[in-house]
């Protein structure tokens, strides 16, 4: 059977291009999980004042951003209205979790920023539940901790649930989806007031003029800066969203916003072929990480010695836990291994049950955000309670 050719594109003139201008009160730039947050947010003040509120996104909002695939842990949940259990039943506190990001961000962080998110974040998270997101909980009720920080959640379908709380807070009809915005545009009176953007659609032959009163910008990131190891297909295999290009940084600075913290760059390392992040690992299973030789490649102190006192951390940052493990490989005590055998037998405790449920959260925690190690575990038949990995 022959294979069905892609449509072919087509291609459009100059002259065929048409221009259509949206005016707005609010618009926002991006439809990942800030920019639906931020949509939601917004239109609880501006109902009020009778505003508009118009969100725009070069994708389409139910699986777009870096949250699109799903993930299977919220990082940052304080609990401060005692939801949630407690690590050695210790309470968290604002200035604790401060001082763990200063510390972990090696004092590159600003810690009022950091204040300023985490006071803010237990609530957003309420929200979550409230719209459908499945959070594990323990017998008591209380959401489950994956680590001091962190709470597990069943979130595969995550950022749909938050597209459609944005959809129906600022209506279907105020989304624009699959527009790209390049530029923002500055107030003709005041240079220092941003009163608009412009962009085009990906799909038809159309180019966008947004007027707005206040324009908040919630694109993503920027990833792929820096060339893997990886070839070929592999190349493009990352854990974080291909498409997050960097385009909210360059309008932002093009017309001439004040940036922060441009300096705080976080570049995590990933187990080879999966890609995907092991926080589960790591927190809730109790897993640990050998090199080729079975060593335990954070025991070698002597390749962080020189950044002490951030050496002398507990947990060690992320930054130098990262580089320890790019140490192994550069010495050639390569590849570094998820010890997931030792771990999930040593949490069953020799009991069938346990060992099976253990097993299901084992596989549920990769096909909720990193399908590609499920797929990679299916196809090279390994066994995560028999084998590492």
């Amino acid at each position: 059977m022959a294979v069905e050719s892609y449509k072919k594109i087509e291609t459009y003139k100059a002259s065929d291009v048409k221009t259509k201008v949206v005016d707005t009160d609010v618009l926002i730039i991006g439809g990942g999980m800030s920019g639906c947050g931020a949509a939601y947010e917004a239109a609880y003040w501006a109902k009020a004042a009778n505003k508009k509120v118009v969100l725009v996104e070069k994708a389409a909002i139910e699986r777009s951003g870096a949250v699109a695939h799903g993930l299977s842990a919220i990082n940052c949940y304080l609990g401060l209205s005692g939801r949630s259990q407690f690590t050695n039943n210790k309470p968290i506190t604002l200035e604790e979790f401060a001082r763990y990001v200063t510390l972990d961000m090696m004092g590159v962080s600003r810690e009022d920023l950091v204040v300023d998110y985490a006071r803010n974040v237990d609530d957003s998270v309420h929200l979550f539940e409230k719209w459908g997101l499945p959070i594990w909980k323990d017998e008591n009720g209380k959401y489950v901790r994956e680590g001091r920080w962190q709470i597990m959640i069943n979130g595969e379908s995550y950022k749909p649930i938050v597209a459609e709380a944005a959809k129906k807070a600022i209506g279907e009809e105020n989304i624009y989806e699959r527009v790209f915005i390049t530029h923002l545009l500055l107030d003709k009176d005041d240079k220092n007031k941003v009163a608009g953007a412009v962009g085009f659609s990906v799909r038809d032959p159309i180019f966008y003029v947004f007027k707005a009163k206040a324009v908040i910008i919630a694109t993503g990131g920027a990833t792929g800066l820096f060339r893997p190891k990886s070839t070929g297909e592999g190349m493009g295999r990352i854990w974080y969203a291909v498409f997050n290009t960097g385009s909210g940084y360059s309008m932002a600075i093009e017309a001439g916003a004040h940036t922060t913290q441009m300096e705080h760059r976080f570049i995590p390392t990933r187990f080879k072929d999966g890609y995907g992040p092991v926080g589960a690992w790591f927190l809730l299973f109790k897993s640990r990480a050998t090199n080729a030789y079975g060593k335990d490649y954070t025991e070698n102190v002597a390749a962080i010695e020189k950044y002490k006192p951030y050496a002398n951390a507990s947990p060690v940052p992320t930054p130098l836990r990262n580089h320890q493990m790019i140490e192994e490989i550069v010495q050639g005590r390569g590849p570094i291994y998820m010890r997931t055998e030792e771990a999930l037998q040593k949490l069953s405790a020799g009991d069938p049950k346990n060992a099976k449920k253990l097993l299901e959260d084992a596989w549920e925690d990769f096909l909720d955000m990193t399908i590609d190690q499920a797929l990679l575990w299916a196809a090279t038949n390994t066994e995560p309670d028999k084998a590492p990995s």
